[in-house]
């Protein structure tokens, strides 16, 4: 499954049946139930990337991939949102990219 595919798929769960699909009823809980998942996931793979277990990461990050755009859908931000933000930064310092934030 590739990111675009998954995030098609949460963007057609955004209107189900909160009984018949996880997506569904995470989002229907709204965005700080979502943003509050996607926190406990992030932590769950930091712990496992400081264990060093390779195979335990590699199922966290996909836990972390999913509630970040689950998060993200909940404010209607989209993947191809994400992905314009990240080509406008192409070709920039990531030291010059942070110094321009205000």
């Amino acid at each position: 499954m590739t990111l675009q595919t998954l995030a098609a798929t949460i963007a057609t769960r955004k209107d189900a049946d909160p009984d018949s699909s996880w997506t569904a009823r995470l989002l229907a809980q709204g965005p700080e139930k979502c943003a509050e998942k996607f926190g406990e996931e992030a932590i769950e793979a930091i712990i496992e990337a400081i264990k060093g277990d390779r195979t335990r990461l590699t199922s966290e990050a996909a836990d972390v991939l999913y509630h970040l755009l689950v998060m993200c859908a909940a404010r209607d931000v989209s993947l191809q949102d994400i992905e314009a933000e990240l080509a406008r930064r192409d070709g920039q310092s990531g030291l010059a990219e942070k110094a321009g934030r205000s």
